[in-house]
């Protein structure tokens, strides 16, 4: 180790064990020695934070330049390490690390790329980015010149937006003109106005009474652009992209394409592509349709599934009862996996849950459960209109909600998190939905194969969130390649898995106006097809238990499951590894 490079010696400094977080700890596996890669990549967090809080505008070409060069000074730290010379934990890392930081440059190269889509519309967005750089360096302002500067700046949002409200001729057999702008690509340039705005707010602020010349000079010229800025969003979301002022039902969305899809997916060690992830949805499909049918004939409804789901629907409880029943259902997931050894659950995680209540508002994004640290329920309440509130009973009833309930708490989300919360806590870094998002929907696979579900009501109900994530997949990549409209998928979820309209929109707005990743929609079936492959290489020939099997992977905390594989069968790795781990068969 003495031949490491200063920086990373520094690194390793800061290592430290991870404590314990329990007061019934029964062992002292929480006690992880300090790594060389760990150290690296918490000094890499230190250094981000440090320069996240000094480049403040996401669009300054300095805050950029000065990102990549973190990224790139960061590669070149880990090209001097003697990579063949590491554990097999530091391997893991180190591979991790290195893919983060090359995604991290192709994306800053993919943001510029955005940018230069949004430009024309806010030409005027350098010009503030320049003075909230200008006063995070403590440069000197002169009161006189930022007058100037905001009234010349005011001229240019005016001329910008006159030389967009020039509508183009029609051909001439009355063919309306084409836009000169995407919808998506107004709405986004619309939500970067409004940051533009806060911005400059913030840096009038600053100097606004604490320096007089400052104060006089500049008081005017910033009230009269700041109401351009505003009417200028207005503009940009009304008249471009089609939104009314107070919308906030609207799908619009922001397709990214082939070639992003294809970098996001080499990112997260996914080595298909979207139309053979298509591919593997539809199979999966399959598989829904038969159980589903099963479960029909069984209720009597013969092979006509969506009057079997239709009854599913109404067997909800009354309003008023939904914590009651998710408290029941918690307790009952909890006994299941104990029961069947098949996880250990910690006395302070069962202890340490909560609930919360979804607001109206935000099931119209999130019209069934939300989990993680809290649960968060969704169920009518007494402002919704007669229609919604049935919609939100029938869509969150007693047997949809069983398989609802264990994908958010324990095994699910709340366990994870929890563990998270207490091992290889430096990994978190890397998080990824296929390994948070796979692992819950994974367990309710597990419960399947353990005949958790006793009726064919529970079946249906399990059923319909696994065609759920199916669908998932085929509409947000299809969305994404430009081969479905918002309104197509919404459609999609009502005739292929038996959404109530309402439901299937909402899940459709969470999905593409939300702040969700383009593939995180994928990530639920594929990263549990993921965790099930490796459970059949891992357990079925008896190489660990269940429960050694998914103790383990929660201690390893949250990173793409190929790289859980490399660690739990020890892979040979090379410090130029690419992801190549088919989970799916021979596809």
């Amino acid at each position: 180790m003495k031949n490491l490079p200063t920086l990373l010696l520094a690194a390793l400094s800061l290592c430290a064990a991870d404590l314990p977080a329990q007061t019934n700890a029964g062992s002292a596996d929480w006690m992880q020695p300090a790594s060389l890669m760990r150290g690296c990549i918490e000094r890499f967090g230190t250094d981000y934070e440090a320069i996240d809080r000094s480049y403040g505008m996401p669009i300054s070409q300095s805050r950029s330049e000065r990102m990549r060069k973190l990224y790139e000074d960061y590669l070149s730290i880990l090209a001097g390490l003697s990579f063949e010379e590491m554990s097999q934990e530091d391997k893991v890392d180190y591979i991790l690390f290195k893919n983060y930081l090359s995604h991290e440059l192709r994306q800053l190269a993919l943001d510029e790329k955005k940018y230069a889509e949004e430009q024309p519309l806010i030409p005027f967005a350098e010009t503030i980015s320049d003075l909230e750089d200008a006063r995070l360096k403590l440069q000197w302002v002169d009161g006189s010149r930022s007058a100037a500067m905001l009234t010349e700046l005011n001229g240019q949002i005016a001329s910008v937006r006159k030389d967009l409200e020039v509508h183009p001729k029609t051909d001439g057999k009355k063919n309306p003109p084409a836009p000169r702008f995407k919808k998506s690509v107004a709405n986004r340039a619309a939500s970067r106005t409004e940051e533009l705005r806060s911005t400059l707010k913030h840096w009038f602020n600053f100097y606004n009474g604490y320096d007089p010349l400052f104060t006089w000079w500049v008081g005017e010229p910033y009230k009269s652009v700041d109401q351009s800025l505003k009417a200028h969003a207005e503009f940009l979301r009304t008249k471009m992209a089609g939104l009314s002022a107070d919308d906030d039902t609207t799908i619009i969305g922001d397709p990214i394409g082939r070639e992003a899809i294809m970098t996001d997916l080499a990112s997260e060690m996914i080595p298909y592509t979207p139309e053979e992830l298509i591919s593997i949805a539809n199979k999966e499909f399959a598989w829904c349709d038969a159980e589903m049918k099963k479960a029909s004939k069984e209720l009597g409804f013969g092979d006509d599934w969506h009057k079997a789901m239709e009854h599913v629907k109404t067997l909800h409880v009354e309003p008023g009862k939904q914590p009651g029943l998710v408290k029941e259902l918690a307790e009952e997931a909890v006994k299941f996996v104990e029961d069947h050894d098949l996880v250990t659950v910690p006395a302070l995680a069962k202890e340490s849950w909560h609930m919360e209540m979804l607001s109206p508002e935000q099931q119209q994004r999130s019209p069934f459960f939300l989990g993680g640290e809290d649960i968060l329920v969704a169920f009518p309440t007494n402002t919704m209109a007669q229609n919604q509130k049935m919609m939100t009973m029938r869509g969150n009833n007693i047997h949809f909600s069983r398989a609802t309930v264990h994908h958010e708490l324990i095994p699910g989300h709340h366990l994870q998190w929890y563990m998270n919360s207490r091992y290889r806590t430096y990994r978190q870094l890397f998080g990824t939905p296929f390994w948070t998002e796979g692992w819950a929907l994974y367990w309710e696979m597990v419960l399947w194969d353990n005949n958790f579900p006793k009726t064919p009501e529970n079946r249906v109900g399990m059923l319909f969130w696994r065609m759920h994530r199916c669908a998932r997949i085929i509409f947000s990549l299809n969305f994404h390649l430009e081969k479905m409209t918002p309104q197509e998928c919404i459609d999609f979820l009502v005739e292929r898995v038996g959404h109530e309209r309402a439901n299937a929109a909402a899940e459709v707005r969470r999905s593409f106006n939300g702040g969700y990743g383009p593939l995180y929609q994928c990530a639920y079936m594929l990263g549990a097809l993921q965790f099930r492959a490796l459970q059949r290489e891992i357990v079925v020939p008896g190489k660990m238990t269940n429960r050694q099997f998914h103790d383990t992977i929660l201690k390893e905390n949250n990173i793409p499951v190929e790289m859980v594989r490399a660690l739990l069968t020890n892979q040979k790795l090379t410090k130029d590894f690419t992801t190549s781990w088919k989970f799916y068969g021979g596809m």
